[in-house]
């Protein structure tokens, strides 16, 4: 039987798609988002995940492009609409699947921005004094240092367990998309960050327990409900950090350090597999993008230097 109302419909396909698909929760919570709000559409018009057309839901889409949602966006929200759809029909709670020949738009190929080696050492000098104590100098230090030495996703760094990094590793063991494990090697400056990081952490940890306070899981605890520093929180530190380093703060991101990291590696000869492994991306044709990036490097490089490329003198 099809649940009553289409936010049990939501939740319930919501729940499925992490018990058995293993979706990641930020995949999870952009859904629920895309999903609530095809609902209130079909609500204003008299409908429901239950009688939804091929013809609404597409009417659906043209709203949203007719509000300015870019191409990524609606490919979101149609592959959610789809997905749950999908559910929907192998459930038994519609006979049909309005939703299967729907055609979306397609999301822009738009090449990852990043960062120059100059940048990033200039981010990681400001890193390490940035923080009004000695401590959130050392975290801050240790979290862009692990940053660009691993490539990994914000979420990834900011709910990494301690236990992850205790006795000074080579590698650490890293849980991506959908539970997916992989290891990623550590340099000798993020091990250095690390180490120092740590012997601070616990001293802080050892005397909270003093007090009676519960240990921390996680490699960098934070005050809220998760337990670990949030992602917001991290976005705005490295914002200010920036800023410090006298780097563009348009162009600093998590994201654009992971980018940086896969850059760089390429740039220096690393095989595109092997980035592709470092970072987790399930389809080498994701990895491949940095190519991209790389050539146009390469090209304003011989633009810029070689010789017959300088206008003649007059």
């Amino acid at each position: 039987m099809a649940p009553r109302d289409d936010m049990l419909w939501i939740s319930t396909f919501l729940e499925a798609q992490a018990a058995e698909n293993g979706a990641a929760r930020n995949t999870r919570l952009a859904y629920g988002r895309d999903l609530k709000d095809l609902a209130a559409w079909l609500a204003r018009k008299g409908l429901s995940f239950a009688t939804a057309t091929r013809d609404s839901i597409e009417d659906y889409l043209l709203s949203c492009e007719a509000a300015g949602l870019s191409k990524a966006t609606r490919a979101r929200r149609l592959a959610a609409i789809r997905q749950l759809h999908r559910f929907a029909h192998d459930e038994g709670w519609r006979d049909d699947n309005p939703a299967l020949r729907i055609s979306g738009p397609g999301a822009t190929r738009r090449l990852p921005m990043t960062l120059t080696r100059d940048e990033v050492d200039r981010l990681l000098d400001a890193a390490r004094n940035k923080g009004r104590t000695e401590g959130e100098r050392l975290r801050n230090t240790a979290l862009l240092e692990l940053l660009y030495a691993t490539g990994m996703r914000v979420t990834e760094l900011v709910t990494l367990p301690v236990a992850a990094v205790r006795g000074d590793p080579r590698m650490i063991l890293v849980k991506g998309k959908g539970d997916k494990e992989r290891m990623v090697p550590l340099s000798t400056p993020a091990r250095a960050a690390l180490a120092a990081w740590l012997a601070h952490r616990d001293r802080t940890e050892e005397d909270g327990r003093r007090q009676g306070k519960p240990a921390s899981r996680h490699l960098f605890p934070g005050p809220g409900a998760a337990g670990h520093l949030t992602r917001q929180h991290f976005h705005l530190m490295l914002k200010d950090i920036s800023v410090l380093a006298g780097v563009d703060p348009s162009k600093v991101t998590p994201h654009t350090l992971r980018h940086a990291f896969a850059t760089h590696l390429l740039s220096g000869g690393a095989d595109l597999r092997v980035i592709q492994t470092l970072l987790g991306h399930a389809d080498v044709a994701t990895t491949e993008i940095y190519t991209h990036v790389l050539d146009d490097h390469l090209k304003s490089l011989v633009l810029d230097h070689h010789p017959l490329a300088r206008p003649a003198k007059t």
